[in-house]
């Protein structure tokens, strides 16, 4: 939490700076650091000219670059093939719409400048957009960086390079691959990252398997035939278009490492996470040694981000069961938990420790990562281990979710160290836990399933005592608990094993087994009354007698035996 408000700060004074520039215009420091003065950020050259079109492409504002690219061919002037290639670059980045600044500045105006119909209320709108929802854009139909494209004077490699890569980046295969062919009928060479980007776009250009793996072949050749050199991102690019090749993808990875063995080409995460999603399709259907050998070979390496998919684009629930120290949550832990093997468990963590491998997890992954952890620990480690890390990882990088706690009482009850309950509750507490039904439920069923020696019984009934408070609490933002049965059942006979007869009738739970129509167990009734034979209180037996008799239970009238043997009434009480 302390690591995310961090964040979460720096943002917002990234925001303040490029949304009021003005109150940051001192450029004096003693000394001076260039690297930590405010960005310029507004146009500072006036007029129509290439050089002020230039200054806007350098500040990313798409809208305002294509307006005055548009005058300057109006006007006639001619504008180089550099520039209009940098304007291409621009467009095809953010896929012809609004740069993250200028919606941001849009918004800005709306809320500053309601317009002609000021009292008209208006729609809130949100000033802080994620960068991810303008990646979601897709590729117009005759957009601006087309209409300019098709406009030019003269088009060389970098311009259909730049074409085909945006294509391909918002969702238009078809028209990348007729622009790839574009360029070759204008005998043009393509550039390695623009290989990569066709070879990515694969699958949504063929149908089958095969025609896919061909496909791919033919750009491969082409990348020989040009002399161009591939690189790391090829291959990458390679296996993630063979993991939507089927039984073909299979065949061939294989080869495709051996190519980067021979060439030198050292793997990154993402060539582990494709190789092993295109072999494992389940823990039933993964060949246990690639996982090994995968893992083998991690262990050795200390990673640093070389590809957009080395942290980017791992996938939870598409593909759980291969290896990943990516962003998202490592996939070879759900091996380890579907295998129950604790070994394999220690060995990822110990390669995602190593160096700085654990920089691949955002906070909320990494926690997802230490819960996996944690859930296979209480599954399959020795309790007294469980609880050193329990105690040990601190909440920066280990923050229990509720599973986790219901993995923990659930380990504490198999090695029957019952009484580390009263301490877990209090997690619960600072965990915002204590108001969990199902954890609550688990907690006074373990607490109330047999009896302890006094001490252990003590601590327990505080812990009934305060769910009882937790049930009683009166919030407006928060709904109040209902009391089931079973709870009722357990906190009364908590309280009623330390002799609190009077909490277990009158302040808690007795009497409101007839207010919520809920039927106490013979277990209940038979413990209450003990404590109420235990503190010789016979009005409180009486009571109980009472109570089975008004709920029709079966056992009102052993209860009525048992307290005229037991007891000595008075007439009265008779």
């Amino acid at each position: 939490l302390f690591l995310l408000s961090k964040e979460s700060g720096r943002n917002a004074a990234k925001y303040i700076i490029q949304q009021f520039p003005q109150y940051f215009d001192k450029t004096f420091a003693e000394p001076n650091i260039p690297c930590l003065m405010p960005e310029a950020l507004a146009p500072q050259i006036e007029g129509v000219s290439e050089e002020a079109l230039k200054e806007r492409i350098h500040l990313r504002r798409v809208k305002d670059s294509v307006d005055l690219f548009d005058q300057l061919v109006q006007a006639g002037t001619p504008v180089s093939l550099e520039t209009i290639n940098s304007l291409l670059d621009l467009l095809c980045f953010y896929g012809d719409g609004e740069s993250t600044l200028e919606k941001g500045e849009e918004q800005k105006e709306d809320l500053e400048e309601p317009g002609v119909n000021a009292s008209e209320p208006k729609a809130p709108t949100r000033q802080f957009q994620r960068v991810s929802q303008s990646s979601g854009s897709r590729w117009r139909e005759n957009n601006n960086a087309e209409r300019i494209f098709k406009i030019m004077p003269e088009r060389n490699a970098h311009s259909y390079c730049t074409m085909i890569r945006g294509m391909v980046k918002h969702g238009a295969s078809a028209k990348a691959y007729d622009t790839y062919i574009d360029l070759l009928n204008e005998r043009h060479k393509a550039d390695v990252h623009t290989f990569n980007a066709l070879i990515t776009a694969v699958p949504y250009l063929k149908e089958r398997f095969l025609e896919r793996w061909e496909l791919a072949k033919v750009f491969l050749n082409h990348m020989a035939q040009q002399e161009v050199q591939p690189n790391l991102l090829t291959f990458n690019a390679l296996l993630k278009t063979l993991r939507r090749c089927g039984g073909v993808g299979r065949s061939m990875c294989l080869l495709v490492i051996k190519e980067m063995e021979a060439l030198d080409i050292e793997p990154s995460l993402a060539t582990y996470d494709h190789l092993l999603s295109i072999f494992c399709r389940g823990v039933d259907l993964c060949p246990p040694g690639i996982i090994l050998e995968v893992l083998d070979d991690v262990e050795k390496r200390s990673f640093s981000p070389q590809d957009p998919d080395d942290g980017m684009d791992f996938s939870i629930s598409d593909n759980l069961h291969c290896l990943s120290l990516g962003e998202k949550l490592p996939r070879e832990f759900q091996v380890c938990c579907d295998l129950k093997d604790i070994k394999l468990a220690y060995r990822l963590n110990k390669a995602m420790e190593k160096g700085d491998n654990w920089k691949f997890l955002d906070m909320d992954r990494l926690n997802a990562y230490w819960s996996k952890f944690f859930s296979l620990l209480c599954m399959m480690e020795q309790i007294d281990v469980v609880l050193k890390w329990y105690k040990e990882m601190p909440p920066s990088l280990f923050y229990p979710t509720p599973k986790n706690i219901l993995d923990l009482l659930q380990a504490l009850d198999a090695a029957n160290h019952l009484e580390v309950i009263p301490s877990v509750w209090e997690d619960m507490k600072q965990l915002g836990f204590s108001r969990r039904q199902d954890l609550l439920e688990e907690l006074l069923s373990l607490m109330s399933r047999e009896k302890h020696p006094e001490e252990i019984q003590l601590a327990f009934a505080k812990c009934a005592e305060d769910i009882k408070a937790v049930h009683e609490q009166t919030r407006r933002e928060q709904a109040p608990l209902e009391w089931t049965g079973s709870m009722l059942g357990h906190v009364a006979l908590l309280f009623s094993r330390v002799g609190r007869t009077q909490d277990a009738w009158y302040v808690n739970m007795m009497e409101r087994f007839q207010q919520i129509n809920r039927i106490p167990t013979d277990q209940v009734m038979d413990e209450f009354f003990n404590c109420a034979k235990q503190t010789n209180c016979p009005d409180e037996a009486i009571k109980l007698v009472k109570l089975a008799a008004s709920l029709g239970l079966p056992s009102s009238q052993r209860l009525k035996s048992r307290t005229e043997k037991e007891f000595e009434l008075s007439e009265k009480q008779k």
